[in-house]
């Protein structure tokens, strides 16, 4: 348990555990109009303290982390929990399905941007102490960001083990900081009453609700402590976060407002000027390192998310690698990490400060906050049997919260918050298209299929010739003949001797239970059909599935089995109903470049026939 816990603080926390770099400093941005006085800083103080109590305590650690799909957590998982309480209505869970990949492609839209703002307010402390050195915070941003990434191939254990240490000792430097800040000025620890945060909206009016877009900022990274729940569990989360991760965070935050009461002009960058002078040189190495621990809190939960994706159908298959032989969450996709490694560098550069940055942070992670509020609480409902008496006042309570912090940041569209938004449309696009393409190949794969059954009778009452050996169809729709087994009895005009037709499905769940992995059905003639089942969260290693079929009757000797695929060439038709053409070209290239079935599946290539079929959609 130590170990897990000491590894969730190395990759889980980075995120909400850098917040104390920017987000006092953001809170009292010129433009807000807001300044530092004693009134205005309890307030702000009191709206943090309540923020991190209500959205990450209260919502994510306590109430959505329940919500946990046999371990793994995440909105792909909270979207197959969701549409099993909703049953079998089309309607609800194609509504819970957009909901869940707008939330998803939201949550990556602001993964671009928290390795971007974290490193660049780390490295800022360079201004502080060195103010002649300003011009070499993106370059140092940079080199920082492309050693992360690099970092990645190693897996999230490796590098847990390797941050979890650093971690400790920046939340044990955060807390230290506040305690000596608040000795100073005991009397900021009133913010603790509520009421401040009252009196603050009764006294500032718009600008509190303005202001309450940089609150935010002090909850960023709570999507991250469910996304990568698979990676270490959900009780050492919650310990990590109870008993060490939220108290240091307090502690800073409570430190930054009282150095505020006595030195209002330390709002340039309260957090450095809250450090000893003779401690913020190692305080901006330290921060650049927890800046990098943030960064992968995101990236992992990237990983977590496009996994899930990939085997729920939404995303296009791609390499996933496993970077441990112990724990199946933990794992590495290469093109994820260097699209996000792309993104992240061009952010950088583009935006070039954390104060520029500001304005694109927060609407993002708070559309995926009010959406994963819908979502728990459907489930709380439907499958968990809460009363509605219960589901009612705690979903709206959470919703107002979420709604108010996701209204004050939409007011920062055009200062940058448009910048998330877009990516989370390109990548929500990407996602509903790619679906869409799928059920529409299928559709026409089963429109032009022959029957299978007549053709089964026909084969015997007229049979071919029959060669030894195996053979394994792979087919989406097991009641028609799949196109590769037409033309193969049509050019070489031979059938082998046993022939099974495999569709592989995916779950609701993350692992498949025994008793549901295999599903064999005698066709007769010596044709089978063969359904393997897989949860969202595995490998579809179909060899190592087809060993295990041996027990329920049906042997197979890979040796002597060959395994036939067909291979769609995806055609755009715009006379055919379905998407806008263009839709149509997007997913034919999505096709193309997809991980091919084979390799996805594990398929040895040397038992592989492919045979080329073309759909038009």
């Amino acid at each position: 348990m130590m170990a897990l816990i000491l590894g969730a603080i190395g990759v889980v926390f980075g995120d909400i555990g850098t917040s104390p770099l920017y987000t006092m400093q953001e809170v009292f941005l010129p433009e807000y109009g807001l300044k530092p006085m004693h009134s205005t800083v309890l307030g702000v103080l009191s709206l943090i303290t309540w923020g991190l109590i209500t959205v990450v305590a209260v919502k994510y650690v306590s109430l959505v982390m329940r919500a946990d799909n046999r371990g793994e957590g995440g909105i792909m998982a909270l979207m197959t929990m969701a549409q099993r309480a909703v049953g079998s209505s089309v309607r609800m869970r194609r509504l819970v399905m957009l909901m869940a990949l707008l939330g998803a492609a939201l949550f990556f839209g602001d993964g671009v941007i928290t390795p971007s703002i974290s490193v660049l307010s780390a490295v800022e402390g360079l201004e502080v102490v060195a103010p002649h050195l300003e011009h070499f915070v993106v370059p140092i941003a940079v080199v920082v960001l492309l050693g992360l990434f690099w970092l990645q191939r190693h897996g999230t254990a490796k590098v847990g083990a390797l941050f979890g240490p650093v971690c400790v000792v920046w939340f044990t430097a955060l807390a230290a900081i506040g305690v000596w800040n608040i000795m100073q000025a005991p009397e900021v620890l009133k913010a603790l009453n509520p009421v401040y945060a009252v009196h603050f909206f009764f006294v500032h009016g718009p600008i509190a609700f303005i202001a309450l877009g940089a609150v935010v900022l002090c909850v960023t990274g709570a999507e991250a402590l469910y996304t990568d729940m698979g990676h270490f569990g959900r009780a050492p989360i919650r310990r990590a976060w109870f008993f060490f991760v939220m108290p240091a965070l307090l502690l800073n935050y409570y430190g930054q407002g009282g150095l505020l009461l006595h030195h209002p002009e330390a709002i340039a960058n309260p957090f450095y000027h809250a450090v000893p002078d003779w401690a913020r040189y190692p305080m901006i190495a330290l921060a650049t390192a927890a800046a990098v621990i943030a960064s992968q809190a995101v990236i992992s939960g990237a990983f977590s998310v496009t996994r899930q994706a990939i085997q729920l159908g939404f995303v296009p298959r791609m390499q996933v690698v496993h970077t441990s032989r112990e724990a199946i969450g933990h794992i590495f996709l290469p093109w994820v990490n260097r699209m996000l490694m792309v993104a992240v560098l061009a952010t950088v550069i583009s935006f070039g400060s954390s104060k520029a940055l500001g304005g694109a942070y927060g609407i993002a992670v708070t559309g995926t906050m009010a959406i994963d509020t819908l979502l728990v609480m459907t489930v709380a409902k439907r499958l968990w049997n809460w009363h509605w008496l219960v589901v009612l006042p705690a979903g709206a309570v959470l919703l107002t919260v979420d709604l108010a912090f996701f209204g004050a940041n939409s007011l920062k569209i055009p200062d940058g918050g448009w910048f998330p938004l877009v990516l989370g449309l390109c990548l929500f696009t990407v996602m509903t298209t790619w679906r869409r393409g799928r059920e529409l190949v299928v559709r026409e794969i089963k429109q032009g299929g022959l029957a299978l059954q007549p053709f089964i009778e026909n084969i015997t009452e007229h049979p071919p010739v029959r060669v030894p050996g195996t053979a394994v169809f792979l087919t989406a729709n097991q009641s028609a003949v799949p196109h590769a087994m037409l033309h193969n009895l049509k050019h070489n005009k031979v059938l082998h001797e046993r022939n099974v037709l495999l569709t592989a499905e995916t779950l609701e769940t993350p692992v498949a239970d025994d008793e549901e992995r295999i599903e064999i059905n005698d066709l007769g003639g010596e044709f089978y059909s063969l359904t393997l089942r897989f949860g969202f969260a595995e490998d579809p290693n179909i060899p190592v599935a087809l060993s295990q079929c041996g027990a329920r009757g049906l042997d197979f000797d890979l040796m002597d089995t060959t395994f036939f695929l067909s291979r769609e060439t995806i055609v755009a038709d715009a006379r055919r109903p379905g998407m806008p053409l263009w839709r149509d070209k997007l997913f034919a290239f999505l096709s193309r470049n997809a991980l091919p079935a084979t390799a996805f599946f594990e398929i040895p290539g040397n038992r592989l026939i492919e045979l080329g079929a073309q759909v038009e959609i």
